[in-house]
């Protein structure tokens, strides 16, 4: 067998390079150039905003109710990992400040997320979690002045 330079090889991957930075360069021009490229833009800009305003409308569960806080502590805590892992960290971070709040012992989780999550994501969360706090808070006193509400009525 024939063995290839080193300097072959350099060669052939410089040509590879060129080849592949020139087709990128080219379709991104193709596709700028393109009469509905702005059009399409912001359409998809539009339809991501919609769908950012509607995820941040959370209901906090009654937080009496144990199963209710289990299963909506577990479904934030995978709803922000999924998010993270698909690159949108401000979904990401919201869900599992939700989760944070509800938590029985929020220290034990926070030592946890500061160890898997990057200091800047972490960071991010603790911002958070006073404004997701005090949502908490507000909610479990509506459902209160609610619940206090219903039991003037049977009274």
């Amino acid at each position: 067998m024939t063995m290839v330079s080193r300097t072959a090889l350099g060669i052939a991957a410089g040509i590879f390079g060129t080849l592949f930075v020139g087709y990128c360069v080219y379709f991104d021009r193709q596709r700028r150039s393109d009469p509905n490229f702005r059009k399409k833009l912001r359409e998809k800009r539009k339809a991501n905003k919609l769908r950012g305003s509607s995820k941040e409308q959370s209901n906090f569960p009654n937080i009496k109710d144990h199963d209710a806080v289990q299963a909506f502590f577990l479904r934030e805590v995978q709803l922000g990992e999924e998010l993270l892992s698909q690159g949108d960290v401000d979904g990401g971070v919201e869900h599992l400040s939700n989760a944070v709040a509800v938590c029985g012992q929020p220290n034990q989780l926070l030592q946890v997320l500061q160890q898997t999550l990057p200091p800047q994501v972490f960071h991010l969360l603790v911002q958070r979690l006073p404004a997701v706090s005090q949502k908490l808070s507000s909610s479990a006193a509506e459902a209160n002045a609610a619940g206090s509400m219903v039991e003037d009525e049977v009274e």
